[in-house]
């Protein structure tokens, strides 16, 4: 741990016992002795701490020692990731509710308020100026999530009902999940499709029905899954991956090049200052999609079908508009 951490820990530590060694600060912190003295200096001289050493009980806090400006640590700040653990998990506690786990969530939200409260500003204001925007989520059936998500763990077969969108046609299938994601939002089931025998991903609010069967699940090593589902863009993939090169207009690149769009991809600048995206992709509903949203500002380069098909979605746009 850095000393900014080290710091943090003996004040944590001090303040919860009445006396603890020299010996057991050691071993707790796993530093060198004269680092420990050091630290424990420079929280007497520059932040004021009223520490005493009491042969007996050791190092300890003792206020009637204090002297000069009160002794705070200064307040601590989170970094990117650990606002947003921590304000996504009260937003997920916020949705839940009142039932079976209200009384355990009513600790988690306790000690969640005491974690935001040991930052620099009060909960209320880190609330107030700090937010996490969903992005056009879609609702879902509680109860297929749950029957998903018992059969998942449990390793049960699930017979669904499946909506599929593009076809405006419902399906049965009979699925061995395999495990949940949280894409964009939205939740998905990977499973193995006894059906289909393949990996398939079906959208659990594109599900009319889900019934656990009484089977056992068939296993999907993590290896094949993630060499299906993650060797192309977004969250329906394939094994057979084909490359599109994307060029981006000097104006979007300001936004584009420092986005991560795929683990594989690549990139550079041209001449002109166009920006060259080239990214992996299976399925390629979801790619086509994102392009679009572009408009002017992207042109694919290749494949052809893949130009083609954009060219064809914004040529039919533009016919409806002309009318």
């Amino acid at each position: 741990m850095n000393r900014t951490e080290r710091l943090y820990r003996i004040d944590q530590i001090l303040k919860r016992s009445k006396g603890v060694t020299r010996a057991e600060l050691l071993k707790e912190l796993e530093v060198s002795s004269a680092t420990l003295t050091r630290d424990i200096e420079y929280m007497r001289s520059q932040l004021h701490a009223p520490i005493v050493f009491d042969p007996d009980a050791g190092y300890r806090f003792d206020t009637a020692q204090q002297v000069g400006a009160p002794y705070a640590m200064p307040g601590l700040w989170f970094n990117e990731s650990e606002i947003h653990g921590l304000l996504a998990i009260e937003n997920l506690l916020e949705s839940i509710q009142p039932g079976l786990l209200e009384p355990h969530i009513a600790p988690l939200r306790e000690r969640l308020n005491g974690l935001l409260g040991e930052g620099r500003f009060a909960p209320a204001e880190v609330r107030r100026r700090v937010r996490l925007q969903p992005s056009t989520p879609r609702c879902l059936v509680s109860a297929h999530f749950q029957t998903c998500a018992t059969a998942t763990l449990s390793r049960r077969r699930l017979q669904i009902v499946h909506y599929d969108r593009h076809g405006d046609a419902r399906t049965t299938r009979e699925v061995s999940p395999q495990r949940l994601v949280r894409y964009k939002e939205n939740w998905y089931l990977d499973t193995w499709c006894h059906v289909r025998e393949a990996v398939r991903t079906f959208a659990v609010d594109a599900l009319c029905a889900a019934e656990i069967v009484d089977a056992a699940a068939v296993d999907v090593p993590d290896a094949e899954l993630n060499a299906v589902l993650g060797a192309g863009y977004g969250i329906y993939a394939g094994k057979d991956v084909a490359w599109a090169t994307l060029r981006f207009t000097p104006f979007q690149a300001r936004w584009t090049a420092p986005e991560t769009w795929h683990p594989d991809q690549r990139a550079h600048y041209e001449p002109d200052g166009c920006y060259v995206l080239e990214i992996p992709y299976s399925a390629p509903g979801e790619l086509l999609m994102d392009i679009l949203k572009y408009g002017a500002d992207v042109e694919v380069v290749a494949p052809v079908a893949l130009r083609a098909a954009v060219a064809e979605v914004l040529w039919q746009a533009a016919q409806r508009y002309r009318a």
